[in-house]
């Protein structure tokens, strides 16, 4: 008898708590929840960021930058930036003389050939950089006793041996590099001691014939006009260049090489004089191997970076303003890898991104430039 009540009471509890659980279900159905509401966002205070080579390629202008191969294997962020913000590559290193050819008659491509192919696969142009240079050459090379003839012949198969490896996959050339001397006059170099001052011509040609899809530049530094050393060089170069084309030499397009410090950068309008004239010639033209020092300044750091954000900005307008001048490239993509470094010994932060991979104000400045142009 008792074991039947206490089933009866086990019973009743249970049918409570169903219909408890049944009433619940009901309420939760026949409520009615409001969904959260979305905070708005003010667009004014909404930052953005269009990468530079999207804002490039709406103009058709080339957005580059100087990249080597270790961070492209070891560090993401770098992969990622330099295929994200730039739509030309240019080879900073693995495409000099002792890298290509480290002993005579052997050819090694295969560094130069990954960062092609990075490049490639990431629809990005290669710059080719460089085949003929005072700097970068081969132990072998300067060691030796040659004849004109045996320079001729060491010469023409470097150019005919690298262009035709990257025929259709390298669409310029650094033909030349820096055939002038500081004081303008043609630079002693073993070119021009062993063959004399039509080297720079036969190189041309020879390019031309390895590739003659490819474009063909001359590169020089100190060439912004600034000041009367720079004036001379600009001069100089005008009359080089002027004497390749009167000569039939195929020469496409010049860079300007931008290596400068905060303390006398060029300013806007001398630098757009100076694109004026060179343009007049029916050449191409792009601002090269730009970058900004701030170690020689003694300013506040961000004093320092406004004044670099300047220089960025007059240096890429300039360019913009000119109709012949057709990419912009920079000696690196970030400040945790840069020569400028190396050579002073004080970080010198000279790129558009910082360390940590962060744009700085030269970044904005070039990024408003290419806005107002597009």
């Amino acid at each position: 008898m008792s074991q039947n009540l206490a089933m009866g009471k086990h019973s009743s509890a249970l049918i409570l708590a169903l219909m408890a659980l049944l009433l619940l279900l009901f309420i939760s159905a026949c409520t009615t929840v409001e969904p959260q509401e979305t905070p708005s966002v003010d667009p004014q205070n909404s930052v953005e960021r269009v990468p530079l080579r999207v804002l490039a390629e709406r103009k058709g202008f080339g957005i580059g930058a100087a990249a080597t191969l270790g961070p492209i294997r070891k560090d993401e962020n770098y992969r990622r930036i330099l295929s994200e913000e730039f739509n030309q590559l240019v080879t900073e290193n693995e495409m000099k003389f002792q890298r290509l050819q480290p002993e005579q008659g052997r050819f090694d491509f295969s560094k130069a050939d990954e960062i092609v192919e990075f490049a490639r696969s990431r629809d990005m142009r290669v710059f080719g950089h460089t085949l003929v240079w005072q700097r970068g050459l081969a132990d072998w090379l300067k060691a030796g006793d040659w004849t004109r003839e045996e320079l001729l012949e060491l010469l023409h198969d470097h150019i005919d041996t690298v262009v035709s490896h990257y025929r259709g996959k390298v669409y310029a050339w650094d033909v030349v590099n820096e055939a002038l001397a500081p004081d303008a006059s043609l630079r002693d170099l073993i070119w021009l001691r062993g063959i004399g001052p039509e080297y720079i011509d036969l190189s041309f040609k020879w390019a031309r014939e390895a590739d003659p899809q490819a474009h063909l530049f001359y590169n020089e530094y100190d060439g912004s006009g600034w000041g009367k050393s720079a004036q001379l060089k600009v001069d100089a170069l005008y009359n080089l260049l002027t004497g390749l084309l009167e000569r039939g030499v195929p020469l496409d397009g010049v860079g300007l090489q931008m290596h400068i410090g905060l303390d006398k950068p060029p300013s806007y309008e001398g630098l757009k004089q100076t694109l004026e004239r060179l343009s007049g010639l029916g050449i191409e033209i792009q601002i090269t191997e730009t970058d900004i020092r701030l170690g020689n300044s003694s300013d506040s750091l961000p004093k320092k970076l406004a004044q670099q954000a300047k220089v960025y900005g007059d240096l890429i307008r300039a360019c913009l303003d000119v109709e012949r001048c057709s990419g912009f490239w920079f000696w690196g993509v970030t400040d945790r890898y840069t020569w400028v470094n190396g050579i002073t010994g004080t970080p010198e932060d000279p790129l558009i991104f910082d360390r940590f991979y962060q744009p700085k104000p030269a970044y904005d400045a070039i990024a408003r430039e290419l806005k107002k142009s597009a």
